[in-house]
């Protein structure tokens, strides 16, 4: 068992908290918030992720939380920091808060003898764990990363909406290690909370660093190649977006993974990876045309979904379902459901929006420029057209009078490809993305 101090109780830190404290070890987490910190301390889940009022809410569980971080980090064994790096302007991430919780951490190991882990979760750019991140630890700790001082950088690769599962049951475990007895501490601990086998690589703080950016951005390359397929399908007569990536992603060279005609990607880590990954091929004088042109094709799928809907309603009221960049999550950050509401209603039509965890959040963000419906039902029976924006389990509860109009068929875009709208086909016209007109070959 190990003492554990985790800095930073928000969408990734608090699952990260009740993960470990799961794992048999004694956690005691810190932020700024006291909102936050009150929730750790009532046992209640602070973020809205599936099984962590489970974890916090079992007995066994040791946990604690405090606004000061000294608090915390005194008499602990390892210190995780999960706290944001927020993109600025150039594309490149601030490690600002980041390097302030390692100063405060750094004081508080000052004049102790025992031997003490800093894991930094948080993602930052190539370079800043040596020249920023290692410096300040070491200035303000008065020692060297070494004998008695650990740094390693453990970027998380966890999905919102599934980070408690993501932190047990990983496909890959990055670890960039001062030294070797870092590496060996931090591994240790994640096989004390994984229930499963992952593929743990251990390499350079440097190494790590650069491997974060380049997985989310290889990830959105293959995202926007099936999206720059299905505009192309859009234009051949019988051609099928969905037949030809099922059949790409087959090919054990390339996988079925993300690679599939829907919008485009959005939330807190492909968009800005991406463009952290172009900024940084920038600043060495390198080329990063993937990663550029992944960005640009993501950018315009927002416009090709208002179009077609242009095409099907040159005037009217649509409704959007879905306005979270992702199900399981109330998160609208860079959400393109978000973004076709304002391009929809600057083009002037009525807009009507649902969502079943984010509709407070994305009423705030659209302001008058969309009318929010609690009731999915009800959006879909007061439009001319609708459209499929998050794939949301709960709208396939949705009942088949709500898309019945009386002489004719309510247009549907569907942009997931959803097997249950199929049932409604005597009702819709239902429109997939990447699905070209009339085989004229054929016919």
């Amino acid at each position: 068992m190990a003492h554990i101090a985790v800095v930073g109780l928000g969408k990734l830190g608090a699952p990260l908290l009740g993960v470990l404290a799961s794992g048999g070890h004694r956690v005691m987490g810190a932020d700024i918030n006291p909102d936050l910190v009150n929730a750790i301390r009532n046992r209640a889940a602070p973020v809205p992720e599936p099984g962590l009022a489970e974890l916090l809410g079992d007995p066994g569980t040791r946990v604690g939380a405090t606004t000061d971080v000294r608090e915390a980090v005194d008499g602990s064994d390892i210190s995780f920091i999960v706290l944001p790096t927020p993109s600025e302007p150039s594309g490149k991430f601030s490690c600002a808060a980041v390097a302030d919780a390692v100063r405060q951490i750094g004081a508080t190991l000052k004049g102790h003898t025992g031997y003490h882990l800093v894991v930094v979760v948080s993602t930052v750019m190539p370079g800043d764990m040596d020249a920023i991140i290692r410096q300040t630890l070491e200035d303000s700790a008065g020692r060297s990363t070494g004998d008695t001082l650990g740094l390693c950088y453990n970027p998380s690769l966890v999905a919102l909406g599934n980070v408690v599962a993501g932190f047990q049951k990983p496909d890959l475990i990055i670890i960039g290690e001062s030294d070797a007895r870092a590496g060996d501490m931090l591994e240790g601990i994640h096989r004390s909370i994984c229930t499963n086998s992952p593929a743990i690589r251990r390499m350079s703080l440097r190494n790590a660093e650069i491997a974060k950016i380049a997985i989310n951005s290889f990830v959105t390359t293959k995202i926007s190649f099936a999206n720059m397929l299905s505009e192309i399908c859009d234009r051949v007569p019988g051609a099928d977006a969905a037949v030809v990536t099922e059949a790409v992603g087959c090919d054990p060279r390339i996988g079925g993974k993300y690679i599939r005609p829907a919008l485009g990607y959005g939330g807190p880590c492909f968009p800005r990876d991406n463009a952290a990954f172009a900024s940084f091929a920038e600043s060495l004088g390198a080329g990063a045309d993937l990663a550029e042109a992944a960005d640009r094709i993501n950018r315009r799928q927002v416009a090709r979904v208002c179009a077609l809907a242009q095409t099907h309603l040159p005037m009217g009221t649509i409704a959007i379902l879905g306005m979270s960049y992702k199900p399981g999550t109330p998160n609208c950050e860079e959400s393109q459901s978000i973004m076709l509401a304002r391009a929809l209603s600057d083009a002037g039509y009525r807009v009507l929006i649902s969502d079943p965890a984010a509709l407070d959040l994305a009423s705030a963000l659209l302001g008058d420029r969309a009318q929010p419906m609690a009731d999915a039902a009800e959006a879909v029976r007061s439009a001319d057209l609708a459209i499929i924006a998050t794939p949301w389990p709960d709208y396939s509860q949705l009942p088949e009078s709500a898309f019945c109009r009386p002489g004719k068929k309510l247009t549907v875009i569907d942009c997931w490809r959803l097997e249950w709208l199929g049932a409604l086909s005597e009702h819709i016209n239902l429109i997939y993305l990447g699905q070209g007109g009339p085989d004229l070959a054929r016919s």
